[in-house]
């Protein structure tokens, strides 16, 4: 039988008391549209499990400090993404971002709800599909998959000018195809400044 609660206050007593009973809500309300999100930020599937995993065993073990009135879903939303920074720091340190892109990509998350969030980046996520085949192929190869110029133009069997020429026109059309919060995601996705020069 599926649990529910009348309310989100009843509810969040219902975990700061202890009850397993919410706990069980708390996981099959939130656990798909969470891991969604996380997988969203870090594009692995193992690694967003672990993020909501740790989200769940956190508010768990601080479930006594949380307020009546605090705003569960922006609150797990809140978490999972700084659980994706933490990962992110692991596992990309080539890429580390600088604490004022933390910062203001914290901001950022406060201020946008789970939908806005998803919805941003699904559309950064539609401009690059819209770039022209090889500038995406050579954009992916290097931001994504974090090949050399050398090693994509190996790959491709082309040159290197081309690899810099196909990048260098991504960069430019992505630039002028995305509005200032787009940019944020895109800086959140990528770990780098759609500004910079490459």
């Amino acid at each position: 039988m599926k649990i529910d609660y009348i309310n989100e206050v009843i509810f969040v007593q219902g975990l700061k008391n202890g009850d397993s009973t919410a706990y069980k809500y708390l996981v099959e309300n939130y656990h798909h549209r969470l891991c969604t999100y996380a997988y969203g930020l870090i594009g692995d599937n193992d690694s967003s499990e672990d993020i909501v995993q740790n989200v769940y065993i956190k508010i768990w073990k601080q479930r006594k400090k949380l307020k009546d009135d605090v705003d569960l879903t922006n609150y797990l939303y809140k978490s999972v993404y700084n659980g994706f920074v933490d990962q992110y720091r692991k596992i990309r340190p080539v890429f580390s971002l600088e604490k004022i892109h933390i910062d203001t990509l914290g901001a950022f998350v406060q201020e946008d709800s789970e939908h806005s969030l998803e919805r941003l980046i699904s559309q950064v996520k539609k401009e690059i599909e819209n770039l022209p085949p090889k500038c995406k192929q050579a954009f992916l190869l290097s931001k994504q998959d974090g090949l050399t110029n050398i090693e994509i133009a190996e790959y491709l069997n082309i040159s290197t000018k081309s690899v810099e020429g196909h990048i260098t026109k991504a960069f430019t059309i992505l630039r002028k195809s995305l509005d200032g919060k787009m940019k944020g995601i895109f800086l959140l996705l990528f770990g780098m400044e759609l500004k910079q020069k490459f």
